[in-house]
């Protein structure tokens, strides 16, 4: 019974506070209104920051010109101890490193090199074809 009072006097409480917040609200509005004139201005900070910022971006690109980049030969061992210096023994000498595999040659392969003209296989297949229908 004690609880079921406690939460309906929370709610009332909750309520009245949502109230006087609206109405501090209000009279903050009205005090506002009454001794501030509205200000017109055509835009607001944030898009006056959001201009001058680009106006900025513009100004230093106009400052710089891009360089041509020049296409440089450059071998893959050449390009690694540029990067990692000369202490660095680098071999990007990969074929080394793989085995040697003998590929196996399937029958299957050899009567489809074999076969060689398509024309044969074409004239073998109608023969067959007339068999059936004589």
């Amino acid at each position: 019974m004690l609880f079921l009072w406690q939460s309906c006097m929370l709610t009332v409480a909750k309520d009245l506070l949502e109230a006087e917040a609206v109405v501090k609200a209000e009279e903050r509005d009205k005090y506002l209104l009454d001794s501030c004139p509205p200000l017109d201005l055509p835009y607001s900070r944030e898009e006056l920051t959001v201009r001058d910022l680009n106006i900025k971006i513009v100004d230093l690109r106009g400052k710089f010109k891009k360089p041509k980049l020049k296409k440089v030969r450059m071998s893959a061992d050449a390009m690694l101890k540029a990067l990692l210096g000369s202490k660095h023994t680098v071999n990007m000498d990969l074929r080394s490193n793989l085995k040697q595999v003998k590929k196996e040659v399937k029958e299957e392969d050899k009567q489809l090199r074999d076969v060689g003209d398509w024309r044969k296989n074409i004239e073998d297949k109608s023969d067959r074809k007339k068999m059936f229908d004589s």
